[in-house]
């Protein structure tokens, strides 16, 4: 009997023995192609040998030590490394490094709070967000995700965030319109938004550059962000872009916001910063930010334990160095174009695939019940976790989810293979979704 309080208590999971490259492997032997990277993790695979002795040798000088006492060098040269890179006009902003990416929305907020605070804008604490969206799992950033599905159990201890449309071109574009005239229509949905709201109390915006594990891989349309730019520039909104999924190469870009044209004022990175080997993510906030504390208290005022922790710091750092040094930001694009190629190639004309969308290395297919008027399967079906389950036993680690469609109803499947995939690899992501759909669809279908 297992005493782990596991996601699912009452059916018993796999336990992972070992791994060997983008495969992992089970106390009985099984061998798993990690397509989804976990939840867009593991970018590296699960074997990566300068990540590892990079660990180790953080290990050998020291493992922890307060951030309210001491800084260590591996947290300072791996901040350096984030705003040295970030987006153009991000300026010389700073960068604070917790233990995930809920923390890392968290502390978004607070900073976002705190920036108004110091320059003497009390009434700004409303954030707007966007309706299917996924921020995390803490009750600050659940309450900041539009999910329905995730937030019901625990709507009476969430805060009001006020939700926007998302730039979802499958379900909200207008057959009449352009994809710039649909990208600037949702985008003024947040002018529409702040002005009900009252400009004077709107602290902060958040959005997914690319939707992640809500709307699986939706990339928003052209001009869209430019023009949230705009709006919150014009009132004077803080923007909070969310690339813990999308971020650090994902989309072929060390920054998903790369691909817009616009930076924003603070960015969330997560799980390809540490690609799985030690949990970590970031807060990067920009010199317009910073500005304001250093000209105000001149103090951050949140904090927590393990902050900069230096093993993770280290090995997030080695992370980025493999991904430079191995170019492979250009592996991404390639692949990527490699991997939409087949997907559009096997499932385009699909009866029950609606929609095919990503970017870089980060696609979801949408499954439907009828291609024709876009009708998704019955929440009641469970047709995501089925097919999830017959992917795995096919050995195959996938991310299919529901909720796409009203936070309840509507399935994808979201895949994320490594930054190391292999056009054989890619081969085998294919077929294995295409069997797996096979499967599930003919007894659903029944």
């Amino acid at each position: 009997m297992s005493h782990v309080l596991h996601r699912n208590i009452s059916k018993p999971v796999p336990i992972v023995d070992s791994a060997d490259g983008n495969y992992l492997i089970d106390e009985n032997g099984k061998r798993y192609l990690d397509a989804s990277g976990g939840a867009a993790v593991s970018c590296l695979g699960h074997t990566n040998d300068r990540v590892i002795q990079a660990i180790k040798d953080q290990l050998d000088k020291v493992s922890f030590a307060h951030t309210g006492v001491f800084s260590n060098t591996a947290a300072e040269e791996l901040a350096t490394y984030l705003i040295q890179n970030a987006p153009e006009g991000f300026g010389n902003g700073r960068a604070m490094f917790l233990g995930s990416g809920s923390e890392a929305m968290e502390a978004a907020l607070k900073l976002a709070r705190q920036y108004h605070l110091e320059r003497g804008d009390k009434q700004r604490s409303k954030i707007i967000a966007r309706d299917r969206s996924y921020h995390g799992n803490t009750l600050g950033a659940l309450a900041t995700g539009g999910h329905k599905q995730r937030q019901e159990p625990f709507a009476p201890l969430l805060i009001d965030v006020h939700h926007i449309p998302p730039c979802y071109a499958y379900r909200f574009k207008r057959d009449d319109e352009t994809p710039e005239e649909f990208g600037i229509r949702m985008a003024n949905t947040l002018e529409e938004e702040i002005l009900k709201q009252g400009p004077e109390t709107v602290a902060a915006f958040v959005a997914e550059p690319v939707s992640g594990a809500s709307l699986g891989a939706e990339p928003a349309a052209p001009g869209y962000f430019k023009r949230i730019r705009e709006i919150c520039d014009q009132y004077g909104v803080l923007f909070i872009a969310d690339e813990v999924m999308c971020g650090i190469g994902r989309t072929g870009r060390l920054f998903a916001m790369e691909w817009e044209g616009v930076t924003a004022d603070i960015y969330t990175i997560a799980k390809g910063l540490g690609a799985g080997y030690q949990p970590i993510a970031s807060v990067l906030a920009s010199e317009k930010v910073i500005d304001a504390i250093q000209d105000g208290s001149g103090n951050l005022w949140n904090g927590h334990t393990y902050m900069s922790h230096a093993i993770a710091c280290a090995g997030a750092l080695a992370v980025l160095k493999v991904i430079e040094e191995d170019q492979l930001l250009g592996n991404v694009r390639t692949q990527g174009q490699k991997l939409e190629s087949m997907l559009r190639a096997e499932f385009e004309d699909h009866p029950n695939i609606g929609d095919i969308r990503g970017r870089g290395l980060f696609w979801g297919l949408e499954v439907v019940k009828d291609k024709t008027t876009k009708e998704p399967f019955p929440a009641e079906a469970n047709l995501s976790a089925k097919l999830k389950s017959d992917i795995l036993e096919n050995g195959m680690l996938s991310y299919p989810s529901n909720g796409c469609v009203d936070g309840i109803r509507g399935d994808h499947i979201l895949l994320a293979p490594p930054y190391t995939v292999t056009d054989d690899e890619l081969t085998i992501i294919v077929e294995t979704v295409k069997n797996s759909l096979e499967t599930i669809l003919s007894k659903v279908s029944k």
